[in-house]
């Protein structure tokens, strides 16, 4: 049971429900049990300002509260079931508010507020009044909790948010066990009538003084409720509310109370003649406002976000009215695309849609958001569109045609709406592209490929590939070449299994320049393949020379060895093997090949070109690294391979020049130990050849005087002086000796350059 005990000046107590009715009436102020005999009741001395109930204090269980007048008195049942009072406080005025929370209790008088534990019956805090120019009974505290250990003080204008916290048991000493730290302060433009808790936010109930045109009297305003968010210095204001209640021009702050029904969303404003029930606004509420400003749009997002918690609004009701809205504007597009949102599945409502734009005359609006997936209109809505675009807009209803699944509508029925349209201007492109389109739909696909092929038109390729046509084009070769040449061979060599080569050369017979083309790239891809078309190929190099370089037929010819020699003779006058390098490198892209015919080659500048194209290229420098180690040295492309550059399979390349380098050294000292035994041997050989006899006979002649080199009369005494170049002198025919003493030189080998040939012996008789 919920209700709202209300006391007046004149000492009474009424009980009401939330709708303000009174259901009970007391005459005099006691504690006592509404739905039980027991009860307290107690004469003081002065007047009771306010009474503050334990928060587990029920018809069943009441045995704590305390009261406040000049002292602050705690009331507590013994285990004999009598009331025994305590003083917690005394000395420092009225006491005009208390609130009890948990442990908890807090009071404020003339003084500040205080916060007593009552589980320690120690005293934690005092804060004091900040304003002590306003009259503590004019301008009174106002205090709540947020929850068990947070208290919220509003006096004045200031407001101040308390947490109660555990001290450290090191600190404690005399100390009480808990402390208080303020965590926010902070002024109000207004006098604080009232505060209360609302989630991590404030309301605050403010009393208003004005001064219109700056007068000297002030005078009384109406009362603002107002939402704030605290902040450590000051608050932001969310929202502000001015309540109007009677008499309100007469009334003082202190004639305003806050009372938060904690549970509920209910907040109650009471004033000497009137109480106002706040509570929070909901979204129903929110949404109304928003309809209300014509915010339609927001509504609409509002009602998406909280669909489940809305009672008095539906979600496609506001998007129609939003979608009526934006008609009324003029805004079709924006109407029609959020149709899509606010329509969803319902096919009724998205005819009618369909039907209310066709009156206004924007169909094109609304087609491009019609459901076109699982859930579909009736073909005739979607024909009614294609229909209209046909009429007024050829590119428009192209793109329909690309956009729409054929099974929207009757394909044949809008093929013959096409060709109608055709009978009157039969070249045009747009319509000529739709029709095919719609013949590809409908899997007339030789139909749609002779309008791609007279349209010279880019998906003819796909459409080949798309549905397997290649028995459909082999008379249409020539035609897809003069279309474009290079999608065309490259189709037709990706599908030699389906059109031989045999066929494309057949067809092609009577152009050469475009079996030129085929044959060069077929050779390309694999020069074994069309190898009996290779002589042919030859004489369309040759026939094609004013374009196609000699280097190309010679790269052609390095590639297929088997060529006529004679071809490959002239050729090789004429060919520039840098530019046949760079053919091997920029067109077969193979490293090897490149490789292979710089070997052959064996010219350093042919080395030091492919060294420059691969430097960047990784793959290339891989290669290079594992075959060129027996013919340059690495170390000249090691030093050009940039810093950081990531090369497969370097460590195993740098492994296999190291072996390669170090089978070269095995094999230069394997050949320098062959030579020096070789020459050792023959010298050794020359040595004994030297050291042999030489025969002189009548038949030999001195070479300066070309007499017998043996006298007639051998009884006489002679010289003969014999060279290991085995020219003969008589010793007197010599010239003198030369420069070395004791050494004398063959003139004749000396006069034709040979190198001298000394004398090795010296006949005497």
């Amino acid at each position: 049971c919920t209700f709202l005990a209300l006391g007046t000046h004149f000492g009474k107590v009424f009980l009401l429900d939330i709708q303000g009715n009174v259901t009970q009436r007391f005459e005099i102020v006691q504690v006592f049990g509404l739905y039980t005999r027991e009860g307290f009741h107690e004469n003081f001395d002065c007047p009771i300002k306010v009474v503050a109930l334990h928060p587990q204090f029920t018809k069943s269980n009441y045995k704590q509260f305390v009261t406040g007048g000049n002292k602050l008195l705690l009331y507590e049942k013994n285990w004999l079931n009598r009331w025994k009072t305590s003083v917690l406080h005394e000395g420092e005025g009225s006491i005009t508010n208390v609130q009890w929370r948990a442990n908890l209790i807090a009071w404020a008088n003339n003084v500040g507020v205080k916060i007593y534990d009552i589980s320690t019956k120690q005293r934690i805090t005092n804060v004091l009044r900040d304003n002590v120019s306003l009259r503590p009974d004019m301008y009174p505290c106002s205090l709540c909790w947020k929850d068990n250990t947070t208290l919220i003080v509003g006096w004045g204008t200031s407001i101040k948010i308390c947490v109660v916290k555990e001290r450290n048991p090191t600190e404690m000493r005399d100390l009480p066990s808990r402390y208080v730290e303020i965590v926010s302060a902070f002024e109000t433009e207004f006098f604080i009538s009232g505060l209360a808790p609302l989630a991590d936010q404030l309301v605050a109930l403010y009393f208003v003084k004005e001064n219109p045109d700056h007068m000297d009297e002030e005078f009384c305003a109406r009362p603002r409720l107002d939402i704030i968010q605290p902040l450590p210095e000051s608050c932001e204001e969310i929202s502000s509310d001015a309540l109007t209640v009677r008499n309100f021009k007469d009334n003082e702050c202190r004639d305003y109370r806050l009372v938060h029904s904690e549970g509920e969303s209910l907040f109650y404003i009471i004033s000497p003649k009137d109480i106002v029930v706040a509570k929070e606004r909901d979204q129903d509420d929110h949404i109304d406002w928003l309809l209300a400003k014509k915010k339609y749009e927001e509504a609409l997002m509002a009602a998406e976000i909280s669909f489940k918690n809305i009672k008095r609004h539906d979600v496609q009701k506001i998007g129609m009215s939003y979608i009526n809205h934006l008609v009324e504007k003029g805004d079709y597009d924006s109407a029609a695309r959020k149709c899509q949102k606010v329509l969803g599945k319902n096919m009724e409502l998205w005819e009618n849609e369909v039907y209310r734009f066709k009156t206004i005359g924007q169909l094109k609006a609304i087609s491009q958001y019609l459901p076109r997936g699982d859930l579909r209109l009736r073909p005739a809505i979607y024909e009614m569109i294609l229909h209209e675009f046909l009429r007024t807009d050829y590119e428009g209803f192209a793109t329909l045609i690309r956009e729409w699944p054929g099974e929207l509508y009757n394909n044949n029925a809008i093929v013959q709406a096409v060709t109608d349209h055709l009978k009157r201007d039969p070249t045009n492109s747009t319509l000529l592209t739709t029709l095919a389109e719609l013949y590809t739909y409908d899997q007339r696909y030789d139909r749609a490929l002779e309008i791609y092929l007279r349209l010279r038109h880019k998906d003819v390729y796909q459409l080949i590939h798309k549905h397997n046509l290649f028995s459909s084009i082999e008379d249409k070769i020539v035609l897809l070449m003069d279309f474009d040449r290079e999608k065309a061979v490259d189709m037709l060599l990706d599908n030699e299994d389906k059109i031989s080569v045999n066929r494309v050369v057949e067809e092609l017979a009577d152009r050469p320049e475009l079996l030129h083309v085929y044959l060069h790239k077929l050779f390309k891809r694999d020069h074994h393949k069309g190898q009996k078309y290779h002589e042919r190929q030859i004489g369309l190099y040759a026939e094609d020379s004013t374009h196609c370089p000699l280097e190309k037929v010679q790269f052609f010819t390095f590639l297929n060895p088997n060529t006529h020699p004679n071809f490959l003779k002239v050729n090789q006058c004429l060919f520039s093997y840098l530019r046949a390098l760079q053919m091997i490198m920029e067109e077969l892209e193979d490293v090897d090949k490149a490789i292979e015919f710089a070997k052959e080659q064996d010219d350093g500048e042919l080395w030091e070109d492919l060294i420059s194209y691969s430097i960047d290229k990784p793959p290339f420098i891989t290669g290079l690294l594992n075959n060129i180690g027996t013919h340059v040295d690495p170390i000249l492309l090691i030093h050009r391979i940039k810093e950081g550059m990531e090369i497969p399979n370097l460590r195993d390349s740098l492994v296999k020049i190291l072996q390669d380098y170090n089978l070269q050294i095995l094999l230069r000292e394997g050949c320098k130990k062959i030579l020096v035994a070789d020459s050792l041997s023959l010298l050794q050989k020359m040595h004994r050849t030297q050291m042999r006899g030489v025969r002189v006979d009548e038949e030999n002649i001195c070479e300066s005087c070309h007499a017998t080199i043996l006298p007639s009369d051998m009884a006489k005494p002679f010289g003969v002086v014999v060279f290991h170049c085995r020219h003969m002198f008589h010793k007197e025919c010599l010239p003198s000796p030369g420069t070395i003493p004791g050494v004398q030189f063959c003139n004749i080998c000396s006069a034709k350059r040979r190198g001298p040939g000394s004398g090795i012996l010296e006949m005497k008789k």
